[in-house]
């Protein structure tokens, strides 16, 4: 695969997810025109539920009480997937790319933002895993990283949300990823001494490898 010349990394700290996603659209409509270049958000969001194009009401368990109480917002999304959590401690990355063409369709993008996520946690001697049904990673039984993305026009927007010390007891209001059965959980249940500027750091590193990118700028 050819190289590509740059890969632009934003990181906005934690910032809620409305105001993130329309920086997201902007970025989109700017990488459309050729603006700017590939470039990769990442972000801690304040706690939120997103719901995207296929998740089901019945998936959110918690009351409108609950959530109140709970201090958790709930917003309808135009990515693909069910519903999920995002909050602080949750590694969040947005990648504004240009996926070109040559059969580069949606399967093989999230084949690779898994690849990304997977070679991380490889970093820290886990052994993770995917599964064609259940799109994320794993470890185990557990799920650890969520996947759900949207494409116009050959531009990616949304992402994949990497648990690294959030408090699971926040999934409690829903059925997360709409998959009953299975777990959920954070790389600082597993690896001790993780830091989350070496985890973006590691991520930014496996995004560059994967996407085939032989330059960063960071901002």
């Amino acid at each position: 695969m050819k190289k590509k010349s740059m890969l632009r990394v934003m990181d906005l700290g934690q910032r809620d997810y409305e105001s993130t996603l329309k920086i997201q659209r902007d970025l989109v409509e700017q990488r459309k025109r050729s603006e700017i270049p590939d470039t990769l958000i990442l972000v801690e969001h304040d706690r939120v539920y997103t719901m995207g194009r296929n998740a089901k009401d019945a998936h959110v368990t918690a009351s409108p009480k609950d959530l109140e109480n709970r201090g958790i917002r709930l917003i309808k999304t135009d990515r693909g997937g069910d519903v999920t959590y995002h909050g602080p401690g949750q590694l969040v990355g947005y990648p504004i790319m240009n996926i070109g063409g040559e059969g580069k369709g949606v399967l093989w993008y999230v084949g690779n933002l898994e690849e990304v996520i997977c070679r991380t946690l490889q970093t820290f001697g886990l052994k993770a895993t995917t599964d064609r049904e259940n799109r994320g990673v794993w470890i185990g039984n557990d799920k650890i990283a969520a996947i759900g993305v949207r494409i116009t026009r050959q531009v990616t927007m949304h992402g994949f949300a990497l648990n690294v010390s959030v408090k699971l007891s926040d999934y409690g209001g829903i059925i997360p990823c709409g998959i009953s059965g299975k777990g959920i959980t954070s790389l600082h249940l597993l690896v001790s001494d993780v830091s989350m500027d070496e985890i973006k750091k590691r991520i930014i590193q496996r995004f560059m490898s994967v996407f085939n990118y032989d330059d960063v700028r960071r901002e």
